[in-house]
């Protein structure tokens, strides 16, 4: 059997809400912001909700804004204030922080670019705090440093043995990890954030796994934000089936064509689709053919709202 890849959390939990299925242990929460915003928090609380979930326990908190891929700079930082306030409401607190940003990805690789762009543009205060002191900025400023790891092919190194070395010379209270996703739906390519404080599996959402940035890992709070930027190819092709396959259901003449495809759940489905294509579509992933422009415009979008989180932290 065929695993349905996605990085989202939120996508995990919807295969059962079409069953209507109570996962215990599991609390969901949906707040509508506006229009096309809506947040939704999931907290996965007790070790069966997580092996349900596949996932740890922790908070998943997901921005859903059907708009963000256009070019609308109110609207876009309007999702900055949404991301930040969940950002400074997972951080720990109490106290003036020092985090480190890791943007993970390669940026030779358009599609997986999200974290070093976002790194690029942070305000970045530690080595100034360090030379004239903590009020250099004259109000409330966390320690902000960043690191682009890139990747094993270009290092020979796994991103968490770079980041463990920096942090037992720099030692920050927080680590943001930035990273971009692999999403079940194409709906939310490049539509959706997802935070969550549960750390990060780079390359997970593709198959390609590595060790984690997780707090039991690292020793410190680790917090990861992403977009999902790309799809597999089994999944559009399932969702083109089920579409064509409604589209006959609602005319007479093809109507019960679909009736052993309904038959088969979601996971089924897609293990069906996934037989029937070649092995070299099985390895395929899709992305967006603006891809460039929209990870350029969402890497402004993510370092906004961590300058925002970390300046009023």
């Amino acid at each position: 059997m065929y695993e349905i890849r996605t990085d989202l959390a939120l996508e995990a939990r919807e295969k059962y809400e079409k069953g209507n299925v109570e996962i215990k242990g599991v609390k969901l929460e949906k707040t509508q912001v506006s229009d096309d915003i809506r947040i939704t928090s999931m907290v996965i609380e007790t070790e069966n909700g997580a092996r349900t979930m596949g996932r740890p326990k922790g908070n998943y908190i997901t921005i859903e804004a059907m708009s963000m891929d256009d070019e609308d700079e109110a609207y876009h930082r309007m999702i900055s204030k949404h991301l930040a306030h969940i950002i400074r409401s997972l951080s720990p607190g109490g106290k003036r922080l020092s985090a480190l940003v890791v943007g993970l990805g390669n940026r030779e690789v358009t599609s997986d670019s999200l974290g070093p762009k976002v790194a690029d543009q942070l305000f970045i205060t530690r080595h100034m705090m360090r030379e004239f002191g903590d009020d250099v900025f004259g109000k409330h400023q966390n320690r902000v440093s960043a690191i682009v790891p890139g990747v094993m092919a270009q290092t020979g190194m796994e991103s968490s043995e770079i980041v463990r070395g920096i942090l037992a010379e720099t030692k920050p209270d927080l680590v943001i990890a930035v990273d971009a996703l692999a999403a079940r739906s194409t709906k939310r390519l490049n539509r959706t954030i997802q935070i969550t404080d549960t750390g990060i599996h780079p390359g997970s959402g593709v198959g390609n796994h590595r060790h984690p940035l997780t707090e039991e890992e690292l020793g410190i709070p680790v917090l990861a934000i992403g977009i999902p930027t790309v799809v597999d190819a089994a999944t559009i092709v399932n969702d083109t089936m089920t579409g064509l396959l409604e589209a006959m259901a609602a005319h007479m003449p093809y109507q019960g064509m679909d009736a052993s495809y309904r038959t088969l759940d979601e996971v089924e489905r897609y293990d069906l689709v996934r037989e029937l294509l070649t092995p070299q579509l099985n390895t395929l992933y899709v992305t967006a053919k603006d891809i460039d422009a929209s990870v350029n415009r969402l890497s402004v979008t993510v370092a906004d709202a961590i300058n925002l989180a970390l300046q009023e932290l």
